[in-house]
Protein backbone atom coordinates (compact mmCIF):
# COMPACT_ATOMS: atom_id res chain seq x y z
CA UNK A 1 0.00 0.00 0.00
CA UNK A 2 1.34 3.45 -0.94
CA UNK A 3 1.69 6.16 1.69
CA UNK A 4 2.79 9.74 1.16
CA UNK A 5 4.55 12.52 3.06
CA UNK A 6 3.28 15.97 2.10
CA UNK A 7 5.40 18.85 3.40
CA UNK A 8 4.06 22.34 3.99
CA UNK A 9 6.32 23.69 1.21
CA UNK A 10 4.45 21.47 -1.28
CA UNK A 11 7.07 18.71 -1.58
CA UNK A 12 5.59 15.21 -1.81
CA UNK A 13 7.43 11.94 -1.07
CA UNK A 14 5.91 8.63 -2.07
CA UNK A 15 6.69 5.55 -0.01
CA UNK A 16 5.17 2.36 1.32
CA UNK A 17 2.98 2.02 4.38
CA UNK A 18 3.96 0.15 7.52
CA UNK A 19 2.92 0.49 11.11
CA UNK A 20 -0.55 1.76 11.99
CA UNK A 21 -3.17 2.58 9.36
CA UNK A 22 -3.56 6.19 10.37
CA UNK A 23 -3.22 9.71 8.96
CA UNK A 24 -1.53 12.47 10.96
CA UNK A 25 -0.13 15.99 10.73
CA UNK A 26 3.14 16.45 12.61
CA UNK A 27 6.34 18.45 12.70
CA UNK A 28 8.89 16.58 10.55
CA UNK A 29 12.35 16.29 12.15
CA UNK A 30 15.38 14.11 11.50
CA UNK A 31 17.70 12.22 13.82
CA UNK A 32 21.16 10.94 12.98
CA UNK A 33 21.29 8.04 15.45
CA UNK A 34 22.52 4.77 13.98
CA UNK A 35 21.05 2.65 16.79
CA UNK A 36 18.60 3.05 19.71
CA UNK A 37 15.53 3.41 17.49
CA UNK A 38 13.27 2.08 20.25
CA UNK A 39 14.66 4.63 22.69
CA UNK A 40 14.00 7.27 20.02
CA UNK A 41 10.39 6.21 19.48
CA UNK A 42 9.71 6.16 23.22
CA UNK A 43 11.37 9.51 23.99
CA UNK A 44 8.51 11.82 25.07
CA UNK A 45 10.39 14.81 23.68
CA UNK A 46 9.24 13.70 20.19
CA UNK A 47 5.60 14.44 21.06
CA UNK A 48 3.82 15.90 18.03
CA UNK A 49 6.64 15.04 15.64
CA UNK A 50 7.28 12.71 12.71
CA UNK A 51 10.78 11.24 12.97
CA UNK A 52 13.00 10.75 9.92
CA UNK A 53 15.84 8.29 10.54
CA UNK A 54 18.89 9.22 8.47
CA UNK A 55 20.46 5.78 9.02
CA UNK A 56 19.15 3.63 6.13
CA UNK A 57 18.28 0.33 7.86
CA UNK A 58 16.08 0.35 10.96
CA UNK A 59 14.83 -2.57 13.04
CA UNK A 60 17.64 -5.08 12.50
CA UNK A 61 17.91 -6.00 16.20
CA UNK A 62 14.15 -6.05 16.77
CA UNK A 63 12.04 -4.63 19.57
CA UNK A 64 13.30 -4.91 23.15
CA UNK A 65 10.62 -3.53 25.52
CA UNK A 66 13.03 -3.38 28.48
CA UNK A 67 14.99 -0.69 26.64
CA UNK A 68 12.03 1.69 26.25
CA UNK A 69 12.45 5.20 27.66
CA UNK A 70 8.78 5.65 28.62
CA UNK A 71 5.50 3.78 28.92
CA UNK A 72 4.10 5.64 25.95
CA UNK A 73 5.51 6.91 22.66
CA UNK A 74 6.38 10.48 21.89
CA UNK A 75 6.60 10.07 18.12
CA UNK A 76 3.48 10.63 16.04
CA UNK A 77 4.91 9.10 12.84
CA UNK A 78 8.03 7.25 11.70
CA UNK A 79 9.87 7.57 8.38
CA UNK A 80 12.68 5.23 7.28
CA UNK A 81 14.51 4.16 4.15
CA UNK A 82 14.20 0.44 4.90
CA UNK A 83 12.97 -1.66 7.81
CA UNK A 84 14.07 -5.17 8.79
CA UNK A 85 11.28 -7.76 8.80
CA UNK A 86 13.47 -10.52 10.31
CA UNK A 87 15.48 -9.03 13.18
CA UNK A 88 18.31 -10.97 14.80
CA UNK A 89 18.83 -10.52 18.53
CA UNK A 90 18.39 -12.91 21.46
CA UNK A 91 16.53 -10.16 23.38
CA UNK A 92 14.13 -9.29 20.55
CA UNK A 93 10.39 -9.69 21.14
CA UNK A 94 9.13 -8.70 17.69
CA UNK A 95 9.70 -6.52 14.65
CA UNK A 96 9.23 -2.79 14.27
CA UNK A 97 6.22 -3.03 11.95
CA UNK A 98 4.18 -4.96 14.52
CA UNK A 99 5.37 -2.62 17.26
CA UNK A 100 4.24 0.49 15.37
CA UNK A 101 0.85 -1.10 14.67
CA UNK A 102 0.40 -1.92 18.37
CA UNK A 103 1.37 1.60 19.41
CA UNK A 104 -0.81 3.34 16.81
CA UNK A 105 2.09 5.01 15.01
CA UNK A 106 1.90 5.28 11.20
CA UNK A 107 5.11 4.63 9.32
CA UNK A 108 6.44 5.28 5.83
CA UNK A 109 9.32 3.32 4.31
CA UNK A 110 10.97 3.23 0.90
CA UNK A 111 11.48 7.00 1.05
CA UNK A 112 14.65 8.81 -0.04
CA UNK A 113 15.43 9.94 3.51
CA UNK A 114 18.62 11.71 2.36
CA UNK A 115 16.63 13.99 0.06
CA UNK A 116 14.02 14.59 2.77
CA UNK A 117 16.74 15.44 5.29
CA UNK A 118 18.37 17.88 2.88
CA UNK A 119 15.09 19.77 2.52
CA UNK A 120 14.78 20.10 6.31
CA UNK A 121 18.43 21.17 6.67
CA UNK A 122 18.14 23.79 3.95
CA UNK A 123 14.66 25.12 4.73
CA UNK A 124 14.29 24.32 8.40
CA UNK A 125 11.90 22.05 10.28
CA UNK A 126 8.46 22.05 8.68
CA UNK A 127 5.10 20.39 9.10
CA UNK A 128 4.14 17.31 7.15
CA UNK A 129 1.07 15.16 6.57
CA UNK A 130 1.26 11.36 6.52
CA UNK A 131 -1.52 10.29 4.17
CA UNK A 132 -2.69 7.73 1.60
CA UNK A 133 -4.11 10.49 -0.61
CA UNK A 134 -2.03 13.68 -0.99
CA UNK A 135 -4.80 15.40 -2.96
CA UNK A 136 -6.98 15.53 0.16
CA UNK A 137 -4.45 17.28 2.42
CA UNK A 138 -5.68 20.61 3.76
CA UNK A 139 -2.57 22.74 3.16
CA UNK A 140 -3.87 25.62 5.30
CA UNK A 141 -4.35 23.30 8.29
CA UNK A 142 -0.96 21.72 7.59
CA UNK A 143 0.85 25.06 7.70
CA UNK A 144 -1.06 26.16 10.80
CA UNK A 145 -0.12 23.11 12.89
CA UNK A 146 1.95 23.75 16.04
CA UNK A 147 3.20 21.38 18.73
CA UNK A 148 1.45 22.48 21.93
CA UNK A 149 0.49 20.95 25.28
CA UNK A 150 3.19 18.29 25.08
CA UNK A 151 4.53 18.65 28.63
CA UNK A 152 1.11 18.18 30.22
CA UNK A 153 0.34 15.25 27.91
CA UNK A 154 3.62 13.43 28.58
CA UNK A 155 3.98 14.03 32.34
CA UNK A 156 2.90 11.56 35.00
CA UNK A 157 -0.53 12.33 36.47
CA UNK A 158 0.19 11.28 40.06
CA UNK A 159 3.40 11.22 42.15
CA UNK A 160 5.43 8.00 41.96
CA UNK A 161 8.08 6.82 44.41
CA UNK A 162 11.23 4.91 43.44
CA UNK A 163 13.04 3.66 46.54
CA UNK A 164 16.81 3.80 46.81
CA UNK A 165 18.90 0.64 46.95
CA UNK A 166 21.64 1.89 49.21
CA UNK A 167 24.25 4.39 48.12
CA UNK A 168 23.95 8.09 48.89
CA UNK A 169 20.33 7.87 50.08
CA UNK A 170 19.64 11.44 49.01
CA UNK A 171 15.98 12.37 48.46
CA UNK A 172 15.42 13.72 44.95
CA UNK A 173 12.22 15.19 43.56
CA UNK A 174 12.16 14.54 39.81
CA UNK A 175 9.86 16.97 37.99
CA UNK A 176 8.50 15.07 34.99
CA UNK A 177 8.08 17.24 31.89
CA UNK A 178 8.16 14.16 29.63
CA UNK A 179 11.18 12.43 31.07
CA UNK A 180 13.33 9.68 29.65
CA UNK A 181 13.37 6.77 32.08
CA UNK A 182 17.16 6.62 32.12
CA UNK A 183 17.25 9.89 34.06
CA UNK A 184 15.47 8.05 36.87
CA UNK A 185 17.70 4.99 36.40
CA UNK A 186 20.84 7.16 36.55
CA UNK A 187 19.73 8.66 39.87
CA UNK A 188 18.69 5.27 41.26
CA UNK A 189 22.07 3.80 40.25
CA UNK A 190 23.69 6.40 42.51
CA UNK A 191 21.48 5.44 45.45
CA UNK A 192 19.01 8.31 45.32
CA UNK A 193 15.51 7.95 46.76
CA UNK A 194 13.30 9.44 44.04
CA UNK A 195 9.83 10.95 43.98
CA UNK A 196 8.60 11.62 40.44
CA UNK A 197 6.03 14.41 40.42
CA UNK A 198 3.68 15.82 37.75
CA UNK A 199 4.84 18.86 35.80
CA UNK A 200 2.30 21.16 37.48
CA UNK A 201 3.28 20.32 41.07
CA UNK A 202 3.61 23.58 42.99
CA UNK A 203 6.88 24.80 44.42
CA UNK A 204 5.29 24.77 47.89
CA UNK A 205 4.37 21.08 47.59
CA UNK A 206 7.88 20.20 46.43
CA UNK A 207 9.51 22.14 49.26
CA UNK A 208 7.20 20.35 51.73
CA UNK A 209 8.72 17.04 50.61
CA UNK A 210 12.07 18.27 52.02
CA UNK A 211 14.19 17.04 49.11
CA UNK A 212 17.98 17.07 49.12
CA UNK A 213 17.86 17.89 45.41
CA UNK A 214 15.51 18.63 42.54
CA UNK A 215 15.86 17.16 39.04
CA UNK A 216 14.23 18.89 36.05
CA UNK A 217 13.66 16.47 33.18
CA UNK A 218 13.61 16.73 29.42
CA UNK A 219 10.33 17.17 27.57
CA UNK A 220 8.67 18.33 24.35
CA UNK A 221 7.68 21.59 22.74
CA UNK A 222 8.35 25.30 23.09
CA UNK A 223 9.70 26.02 26.60
CA UNK A 224 8.12 29.49 26.67
CA UNK A 225 4.57 28.10 26.76
CA UNK A 226 5.15 26.65 30.25
CA UNK A 227 4.63 29.87 32.19
CA UNK A 228 3.31 28.33 35.43
CA UNK A 229 6.14 25.79 35.55
CA UNK A 230 8.70 28.56 34.99
CA UNK A 231 7.21 30.53 37.91
CA UNK A 232 7.46 27.44 40.15
CA UNK A 233 11.09 26.85 39.15
CA UNK A 234 11.90 30.49 39.99
CA UNK A 235 10.60 29.88 43.52
CA UNK A 236 12.56 26.63 43.84
CA UNK A 237 15.80 28.32 42.82
CA UNK A 238 15.39 30.76 45.70
CA UNK A 239 15.35 27.94 48.30
CA UNK A 240 19.02 26.94 48.06
CA UNK A 241 18.08 23.32 47.23
CA UNK A 242 20.48 21.88 44.59
CA UNK A 243 18.87 21.68 41.14
CA UNK A 244 20.01 19.85 38.00
CA UNK A 245 18.21 20.41 34.69
CA UNK A 246 18.44 18.43 31.45
CA UNK A 247 17.25 19.52 27.98
CA UNK A 248 13.82 21.18 28.51
CA UNK A 249 14.73 21.46 32.20
CA UNK A 250 17.82 23.43 31.11
CA UNK A 251 15.70 25.80 29.03
CA UNK A 252 13.08 26.28 31.76
CA UNK A 253 15.79 27.14 34.29
CA UNK A 254 17.16 29.76 31.89
CA UNK A 255 13.71 31.29 31.38
CA UNK A 256 13.15 31.32 35.15
CA UNK A 257 16.26 33.51 35.44
CA UNK A 258 15.10 35.92 32.75
CA UNK A 259 17.19 34.53 29.89
CA UNK A 260 15.74 33.84 26.43
CA UNK A 261 15.27 30.81 24.19
CA UNK A 262 15.12 30.51 20.42
CA UNK A 263 13.84 27.92 17.95
CA UNK A 264 16.66 26.32 15.97
CA UNK A 265 16.47 25.92 12.21
CA UNK A 266 16.39 22.13 12.35
CA UNK A 267 17.40 21.27 15.89
CA UNK A 268 19.93 18.83 17.29
CA UNK A 269 18.78 15.21 17.24
CA UNK A 270 21.12 12.23 17.34
CA UNK A 271 23.86 10.52 19.30
CA UNK A 272 26.88 12.25 17.75
CA UNK A 273 26.68 15.90 18.82
CA UNK A 274 30.06 17.35 19.96
CA UNK A 275 29.99 19.72 22.94
CA UNK A 276 32.89 21.66 24.43
CA UNK A 277 33.45 22.19 28.14
CA UNK A 278 34.40 25.87 28.32
CA UNK A 279 36.15 25.40 31.67
CA UNK A 280 38.51 22.61 30.57
CA UNK A 281 38.48 22.79 26.76
CA UNK A 282 37.60 19.11 26.55
CA UNK A 283 35.24 17.88 23.81
CA UNK A 284 32.52 15.33 24.62
CA UNK A 285 30.25 13.44 22.23
CA UNK A 286 26.66 13.75 23.39
CA UNK A 287 23.16 12.53 22.63
CA UNK A 288 20.63 15.29 21.96
CA UNK A 289 16.99 15.79 21.05
CA UNK A 290 15.80 19.37 21.03
CA UNK A 291 14.43 22.02 18.69
CA UNK A 292 14.99 25.02 20.97
CA UNK A 293 18.10 26.45 22.62
CA UNK A 294 19.00 29.07 25.20
CA UNK A 295 20.14 32.28 23.51
CA UNK A 296 23.79 32.65 24.58
CA UNK A 297 23.83 36.44 24.52
CA UNK A 298 20.87 36.52 26.93
CA UNK A 299 22.87 34.78 29.70
CA UNK A 300 23.77 37.58 32.09
CA UNK A 301 27.32 37.13 33.45
CA UNK A 302 26.38 38.48 36.88
CA UNK A 303 23.74 35.71 37.19
CA UNK A 304 25.34 32.69 35.48
CA UNK A 305 28.04 31.52 33.12
CA UNK A 306 28.02 29.15 30.18
CA UNK A 307 29.72 25.81 30.80
CA UNK A 308 29.24 24.01 27.45
CA UNK A 309 28.71 25.03 23.83
CA UNK A 310 27.86 23.03 20.72
CA UNK A 311 31.00 22.65 18.58
CA UNK A 312 29.02 22.55 15.33
CA UNK A 313 27.06 25.80 15.64
CA UNK A 314 28.22 27.47 18.87
CA UNK A 315 24.81 27.34 20.58
CA UNK A 316 24.53 27.10 24.34
CA UNK A 317 24.76 23.60 25.85
CA UNK A 318 25.22 24.25 29.56
CA UNK A 319 24.84 26.86 32.30
CA UNK A 320 26.03 27.11 35.90
CA UNK A 321 24.34 29.68 38.15
CA UNK A 322 26.18 32.00 40.49
CA UNK A 323 25.17 32.14 44.17
CA UNK A 324 22.85 29.12 43.67
CA UNK A 325 23.60 25.35 43.73
CA UNK A 326 22.00 25.09 40.30
CA UNK A 327 23.31 23.87 36.94
CA UNK A 328 21.92 22.45 33.73
CA UNK A 329 22.84 21.02 30.33
CA UNK A 330 21.07 20.94 26.99
CA UNK A 331 22.34 17.47 26.03
CA UNK A 332 21.52 14.09 27.59
CA UNK A 333 24.14 12.78 30.06
CA UNK A 334 21.85 9.78 30.74
CA UNK A 335 22.00 8.83 27.02
CA UNK A 336 20.85 5.33 26.25
CA UNK A 337 22.02 3.60 24.04
CA UNK A 338 24.88 6.10 24.35
CA UNK A 339 27.28 7.82 24.26
CA UNK A 340 28.13 7.76 27.95
CA UNK A 341 30.81 10.49 27.99
CA UNK A 342 28.96 12.90 30.29
CA UNK A 343 27.44 10.60 32.90
CA UNK A 344 29.73 12.24 35.46
CA UNK A 345 27.26 15.14 35.64
CA UNK A 346 24.96 12.95 37.77
CA UNK A 347 27.91 12.43 40.14
CA UNK A 348 28.33 16.21 40.25
CA UNK A 349 24.65 16.54 41.24
CA UNK A 350 25.09 14.01 44.07
CA UNK A 351 28.21 15.86 45.28
CA UNK A 352 26.27 19.10 45.21
CA UNK A 353 23.55 17.56 47.41
CA UNK A 354 26.15 16.19 49.83
CA UNK A 355 27.85 19.56 50.07
CA UNK A 356 24.76 21.56 51.09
Amino acid sequence: MDRYIVLENGSVFKGKAFGADKEVIAEVVFTTGMTAYLETLTDPSYYGQAIVQTFPLIGDYGIIPADAESRTNGAWAYIVREWCAEPSNFRSEGNIDDYLKKQGIPGVWGVDTRALTRIIRENGVMNGAITSDPSKVDMAALRAYRVTGGVKAMSVKEPEHVASEGGCGKRVVLMDFGMKANIMRSLKKRGCDITIVPCDTSAEDIIAMKPDGIMLSNGPGDPEENTEIIANIRKLCATGIPIFGICLGHQLLALAHGFKTQKLKYGHRGANQPVKNLETGRIYISSQNHGYAVLSESVRPETAHQTFINVNDGTNEGISYRNEPVFSVQFHPEACGGPLDTGFLFDKFVELMEGV
